[in-house]
């Protein structure tokens, strides 16, 4: 009989100990909701889990950009949508003006309005923006989407000048030297005969190749007519039509490649949800406790440590 050592408390102590440490890792278990809380709870299968959350967070910022894009590209849309009213509009006052029941007095009030919307196909390229950013002014190239997790995941938006003078609806002109020379909307040019008078018409139109296409005479109360020329004559306002189906054409193309990459990224959203959704699953079973399971050691490492209680204070008697 050994009376300086209980071993048989020393040995119930033990066991109690290690039952309540149990129990404490089941009862932190069940109340986090993870099978691994740090660490030393299994360090291969955190390390893991630690990658999956940063492609899964990846994954779910991703898909805000493309519908960050998706936004951008329906904002473009809509802006194009109205030029392309705009334009619709532009035909039919060409139309109009090319039948011969107008006299030249009806043909300058619909030039009015012609101008008016030449100018506004003009203020809406240079006016459309996105978070500050222009749009439909030509500015807006290579427009870069992260659209994936890691490096080099992404796609790019280029989106063209949607302006009169682009759509060749509006014209501009520069002066040179002694004369004044237009540049006008079908790439031919026109030369004043004299510079100071810039309300003056032109002398003649060229083409590219320097050949006469069309000859006016000057007079001092003549205007140059800014935009689609429809006042002119009856054959003018019917040439303005080709040109007008041309603008129309090309803001059409414009809105088809933007609906088309507008499709893509609806696809790419899609995608980044299943795959976040499976990564997710994935991530769960290494990290998230199995609580039916997890309780079941909860109730056992309870029981012993009861166990162990009573008989520690059973083996100090």
């Amino acid at each position: 009989m050994r009376i300086n050592h209980n071993i048989a408390a020393l040995n119930t102590s033990r066991q109690l100990n290690a039952g309540s440490d149990s129990a404490a890792k089941n009862m932190e278990k069940l109340s986090s909701g993870l099978r691994i809380n740090r660490a030393g709870d299994d360090a291969a299968g955190l390390a893991i889990s630690e990658k999956m959350r940063s492609q899964i967070r990846g994954l779910d910022m991703a898909s805000k950009n493309a519908q960050d894009g998706i936004s951008l590209i329906q904002t473009s849309e809509g802006a194009l949508n109205e030029t392309h009213s705009i334009l619709q509009r532009m035909s039919e006052l060409a139309t109009q003006a090319a039948n011969d029941t107008n006299t030249d007095s009806d043909r300058s009030e619909l030039q009015k309005e012609m101008d008016q919307l030449a100018s506004e196909v003009t203020r809406i390229s240079t006016d459309t923006e996105f978070n500050t950013k222009k749009l439909l002014d030509g500015t807006a190239q290579n427009l870069t989407f992260q659209i994936g997790a890691n490096e080099g995941q992404t796609m790019s938006l280029s989106i063209n000048k949607m302006d009169s003078e682009s759509l060749k609806v509006g014209t501009t002109y520069t002066v040179s030297g002694d004369q004044n020379t237009l540049t006008a909307t079908d790439g031919s040019t026109a030369t004043w005969a004299d510079a100071d008078d810039a309300t003056n018409k032109p002398a003649g139109y060229y083409d590219a190749g320097g050949k006469v296409i069309a000859s006016e005479k000057l007079a001092a109360d003549s205007k140059v007519t800014k935009g689609i020329d429809i006042s002119s004559s009856a054959k003018a306002a019917s040439s303005a039509l080709t040109t007008i189906k041309t603008a129309i054409d090309t803001v059409s193309s414009e809105r088809a490649k933007l609906g088309a990459v507008q499709n893509r990224l609806e696809h790419t959203i899609n995608n980044l949800g299943t795959s976040s959704e499976n990564l997710t699953s994935a991530e769960s079973r290494i990290r998230d406790v199995d609580m039916a399971s997890e309780m079941m050691e909860y109730t056992k490492n309870n029981i012993l440590t009861q166990a162990s209680q009573a008989m520690l204070a059973q083996a100090n008697q």
